[in-house]
C-alpha cells in the first residue's frame, strides 16, 4: 500500500515511530524486504529513504523546509534516482501489507539518515551493507560505511543486512587488480 508522500516530507508528514530503510536504486531487494518485515513485526509504517548526494543542504527554515543546491548541474539525476527508488519500492512491497512511503534526503547519507529517523523517533534503521572492494564512493572509503557511521553517531537500533554471501573466513576481501 503506497503513500505517495512529497519528496521532502514536512515534519508534521513523517511517520512517527516508522522503521526507516535507506535505499539507493540498484541495491538488491533483500534490503527492503527485511526492513519491510521489521515493520510488519513492530507494526509500524515504513519509511523508504533515499539521500541524494548530488546535492547539499543549503539551510533549513525554522517550519523545517530544506533548501538544496546541486553539486552536479545535472539536476534531474536525482530525481531519476528517487524515482527508481519509489518505483522499485511499490513491486517489491505489493505483496507485503505493510504501510510505506518515500522521503527523499540530501547531503551525507549518515547525517541525514540520522536526522530523519530523530524527526520520526524511528524504531529501527535498515541499511545494506558496502559490496566488497574497494567501496562505492571514495567518501565512503574516508568516511567510513553508513552503517558504521549511523551505528556510531546515534542511540537508535540500526540493523545491517548483507547484500552478498558473507565472505569466507579464508576469503581475501579486498584482493588486487
Amino acid at each position: 500500500m503506497s503513500d505517495e508522500t512529497a519528496d521532502v516530507p514536512e515534519p508534521r508528514e513523517v511517520p512517527q515511530r516508522a522503521v526507516i530503510v535507506g535505499v539507493v536504486p540498484d541495491q538488491p531487494e533483500r534490503v527492503l524486504r527485511e526492513a519491510a518485515r521489521y515493520a510488519r513485526l513492530f507494526s509500524a509504517p515504513l519509511l523508504v529513504a533515499h539521500v541524494d548526494v548530488t546535492r547539499f543542504v543549503t539551510y533549513e527554515d525554522p517550519d523545517g523546509y530544506v533548501h538544496t543546491a546541486p553539486i552536479d548541474l545535472e539536476l534531474a539525476a536525482g530525481e531519476r534516482q528517487v524515482a527508481r527508488v519509489r518505483e522499485k519500492a511499490a513491486a517489491v512491497l505489493e505483496s507485503i501489507h505493510v504501510e510505506w512511503s518515500v522521503a527523499s534526503l540530501v547531503g551525507d547519507p549518515a547525517l541525514a539518515i540520522a536526522k530523519l529517523a530523530t524527526r520520526a523517533d524511528a524504531r529501527l534503521i535498515v541499511v545494506g551493507t558496502r559490496r566488497r572492494g574497494f567501496g562505492e564512493t571514495m567518501r565512503e572509503f574516508f568516511t567510513g560505511s553508513v552503517a558504521a557511521r549511523l551505528a556510531h553517531r546515534q542511540s537508535r537500533p540500526v540493523l545491517v543486512v548483507p547484500l552478498e554471501e558473507p565472505a569466507r573466513d579464508d576469503e581475501e576481501l579486498w584482493p588486487d587488480g
